[in-house]
């Protein structure tokens, strides 16, 4: 695995863990550099909507600054997938099964503690929840969660899990119709086993736990990209020319399917007055769960991109891959970061810091700046975190040590 960085214009001659592909990184790092787009937009929007794209005739530039994050969930789900595939080369079964299932419980002790905190400033509760505290169950839980599943079946073979995950991905919109409905993040009715498949809440003491991310449909985004690990140890040109065109046939697939409108997808698209309007409904696809037309809409052009991320060059490049390389910590770090600012943009607008100590979606009316404000703070979060971003990276290039792989 060593020999797939040479050329690839990262320096992994002193890197102990240089094992890992440069293709890999950047893609990670691309997405996770985009999420925070979309997080600057939750803390920062006057126009705040968890998902716009709801309204086909929201303004282009807002639908398309929406559209493009959508790639980030599935990316960092399927890699995360790959990642632990690509370690059975040096680990056995065993030891793999013990690494994923204390890390993945590392992950939701992360979620349910430090970044659910870091959403509200407020773990003694807020008052927008009856004074409950919120436990925000999103990214992070589902790959934390699928980790610790993907413990005792990664002892099946990349092959059945391979197979599980398609058929988790292919089917599991045949439950819409069945499967409990909910009415929203916050519907609270719906028995606690439907947050498997549905976006809903379920409050347990002082705790309001918003279960955003459905397991089920990211544990077949991880499966699969399990299994698919074995694409990316074949040798640089056959593995690249398989993404192509595995990337190209999931796209096509995509266009021809949502065009049909039939299976795959709950949220059916009309014609709209306006063509912009058209095309926005069009790309509406279901993030909460991810529905089969989401999935292909986003993963089929990653594998396109990660085919050609081998052959670019340059600072841009590098700076993806190190971001890729310690995407845990910056997660964790915008999130503090991101509401912190937005504590500081609530005091210059005259309104009490108080009443930014929530969740956002529950801040004051008058709140918020433009979009092009947004991509201001946007591009101010990745420049600030950059530092602590590359000296985390350069810790981990130069130590083996065990707890580094949990950061």
């Amino acid at each position: 695995m060593r020999g797939t960085n040479q050329g690839d214009g990262v320096n992994t001659a002193a890197d102990q863990r240089g094992y890992r592909l440069s293709s890999i990184d950047m893609l990670r790092g691309l997405v996770i550099v985009i999420m925070a787009l979309d997080h600057t937009r939750d803390f920062f929007s006057v126009q705040m909507s968890i998902d716009p794209m709801n309204d086909p005739n929201v303004g282009l530039p807002l639908a398309l600054t929406r559209w493009i994050t959508h790639f980030c969930a599935p990316v960092f789900v399927f890699l995360a997938g790959t990642s632990a595939g690509l370690m059975l080369a040096r680990k056995p079964p065993a030891d793999l099964a013990k690494f994923l299932l204390t890390r993945g419980l590392w992950l939701i002790f992360v979620e349910l503690f430090i970044i659910s905190t870091a959403t509200t400033f407020s773990p003694r509760g807020i008052e927008q929840l009856g004074g409950n505290t919120l436990v925000f169950m999103q990214v992070i839980w589902s790959i934390g969660a699928s980790m610790v599943i993907l413990a005792g079946l990664q002892f099946l073979g990349r092959k059945v899990c391979l197979l599980l995950g398609a058929l988790i991905v292919l089917g599991h919109n045949a439950l819409d119709g069945h499967w409990p409905a909910s009415a929203g993040l916050l519907d609270t009715t719906p028995p606690l086993w439907a947050a498997l498949h549905v976006s809903m809440s379920k409050v347990a003491g002082p705790f309001h736990f918003l279960f955003l991310y459905p397991l089920l449909p990211w544990l077949g985004v991880m499966l699969l990209g399990f299994g698919a690990s074995v694409l990316f140890q074949r040798p640089a040109a056959s593995r690249d020319r398989a993404l192509l065109l595995w990337g190209v046939a999931i796209t096509l697939a995509f266009i021809v399917m949502r065009f049909i409108d039939g299976y795959g997808e709950p949220n059916h698209w009309e014609a709209q007055a306006r063509g912009a309007a058209t095309f926005i409904d069009f790309l509406n696809t279901t993030k909460y769960p991810p529905s089969l037309m989401f999935l292909a809409m986003t993963l089929g052009p990653a594998a396109i991109f990660c085919a050609f991320a081998d052959r670019m060059r340059g600072f841009v490049k590098d700076t993806f891959v190190m971001f890729g390389r310690v995407p845990f910590a910056f997660y964790v770090a915008h999130f503090y970061l991101l509401h912190l600012l937005s504590l500081g943009l609530g005091a210059m607008q005259g309104l009490p810091v108080s009443q930014l100590m929530t969740f956002p979606p529950f801040y004051p009316a008058g709140y918020g700046i433009s979009l092009i404000g947004v991509y201001a703070v946007w591009a101010l979060v990745i420049a600030l975190l950059y530092p602590l971003c590359k000296w985390m990276a350069d810790l981990k290039a130069r130590s083996k040590a065990w707890w580094l792989s949990y950061l």
